[in-house]
């Protein structure tokens, strides 16, 4: 497989390691409020990505972390008059029941942060003895970044342009270079804090995630994943913590990173009322919705959601469970012909390709759909092996990306009323079967008469 590299901003094959699983890590989420869909893409891209390769024979050991002690954390529960504690459980609760809810099941471990406090102590002792960090008296440790002339290769930022950054850079007036960051905050009143080696404290933003992979990789692992966002200063802080407390680059061999989300062109906000939650979206549309918009994106390519991109998803996936249920009728006799074998290869080939470069969704995407359009042509003269081969690629290779897609629920009444109707409109009988059309119209359900027999869907 190739793939797009961010470290080296070009794509380069990642072999199957051999005797073992590909480790791979993801930045979680740091759980102080509802996760939104900006979020979701994120996870949703990288379930697929391991669901597909896992198909394809490799093993993958999956990794990710919940950040359960922050600034952040300890904002809200100011806000609440609660124990941080008590914030970080719950929306750690709300986090993982949305990842069931999308049907994410990909990752095999979520590691919580306060719960490697030794490991996070013993990577800071490694850094201090490698002059790599330094104390500030009643302040904490920071890590200082004159030690690490590497800083910025991921992002691309000279020292000067990272010193000049103020995403979540820790402030400190008697810190040694500008960029310098937090690895342990002494304890304040008020705020959590753990009995160390280091002093009564907590842990920075950064130093969690190198402490829990190292744990659980070693110092140097294969693929490192997240949101673009998150490339600077949190993925180069983890570079600069890593080498240094190791000796050993690369710390990661591949980085790989999502795209951004917007709602109708705009950065959610609060403010602008187009703040979409993954709830908010679930309340109005089915998971698989969300799944499959994630899917027609390049996972690098930025995504502008609307409501208008909803619904033409939700078309997409009922013309695609309306197909799967039409050919469940055919059953007409006779061998498979060329053209159809030939166009089921064809998609094969091409969704495989288009996968091993760069996960490219939207054109493997494009393979299935080329292909659905080749079947609906063929299905007046449609035979039952045919059918079932479509069928089985169609529902198959989407299930491989994790998008499952469901047959139409029609209950037993509705479809008996379907087949009085046959009945009679064989029977020539028209007048009683347009009566009964309308009854199961009535009922939400429509009817199509087919080549291959009575097509019984739900209105949408």
């Amino acid at each position: 497989m190739i793939l797009y590299n961010t470290l080296s901003q070009k794509k380069e094959r990642l072999l199957k390691p051999r005797g073992r699983a590909l480790k791979m890590f993801v930045c979680g989420p740091t759980v102080y409020d509802d996760p939104h869909i900006g979020n979701a893409r994120t996870y949703l891209a990288f379930d697929a990505f391991v669901r597909y390769v896992r198909n394809r024979g490799w093993k993958v050991s999956y990794l990710q972390n919940v950040t359960d002690i922050d600034d952040k954390i300890i904002a809200r529960a100011r806000e609440e008059g609660v124990p941080a504690a008590k914030i970080a459980r719950r929306y750690e609760r709300v986090y993982l029941g949305n990842m069931r809810d999308l049907g994410i099941s990909s990752v095999d471990r979520y590691a919580r942060a306060t719960d490697f406090i030794p490991e996070i102590v013993r990577q800071i002792k490694t850094l201090l003895r490698r002059r790599h960090a330094y104390l500030i008296p009643g302040d904490g440790y920071y890590f200082d970044l004159s030690t690490f002339p590497d800083y910025g290769k991921l992002a691309r930022r000279t020292t000067l342009q990272a010193e000049d950054a103020v995403s979540r850079i820790d402030l400190s007036a008697k810190k040694r270079n500008r960029g310098d960051f937090a690895l342990w905050k002494f304890s304040k009143t008020g705020e959590p804090s753990w009995k160390t080696e280091l002093g009564a404290g907590r842990p920075g933003w950064h130093i969690e995630d190198t402490a829990i992979s190292e744990r659980f990789f070693g110092p140097q692992y294969d693929l490192h994943g997240g949101a673009a966002d998150l490339k600077f200063p949190h993925h180069e802080a983890e570079i600069a913590q890593q080498e240094s407390a190791s000796g050993k680059k690369p710390f990661v061999r591949v980085w790989m990173h999502t795209g951004f989300l917007t709602v109708d062109g705009k950065k959610m906000s609060k403010s602008a009322h187009n703040f979409v939650t993954i709830n908010d979206f679930l309340a109005r549309f089915p998971a698989a919705i969300l799944r499959l918009i994630v899917l027609q994106h390049h996972y690098r390519s930025p995504v502008d959601y609307s409501d208008a991109l909803a619904h033409g998803a939700q078309r997409t996936l009922h013309n695609l469970e309306q197909l799967l249920a039409r050919l469940a009728l055919v059953e007409t006799a006779g061998p498979m012909r060329p053209a159809v074998a030939h166009a089921a290869k064809n998609a094969e080939a091409k969704f495989h390709a288009a996968l091993e470069d760069d996960f490219a969704t939207p054109q493997a995407l494009s393979a299935l759909f080329a292909f659905a359009s080749f079947i609906e042509r063929a299905y007046p003269s449609l035979r039952k092996k045919e059918a079932a081969l479509a069928a089985a690629i169609l529902e198959g290779h989407f299930r491989m990306l994790g998008l499952m897609l469901a047959p139409f629920s029609v209950p037993k009444g509705v479809r008996a009323l379907a087949v009085l109707r046959e009945e009679m409109r064989r029977g020539k009988n028209f007048a009683a079967a347009d009566t009964l059309r309308k009854k199961l119209e009535s009922l939400g359900y429509r009817v199509d008469d087919t080549p291959h027999g009575p097509l019984i869907t739900p209105w949408q």
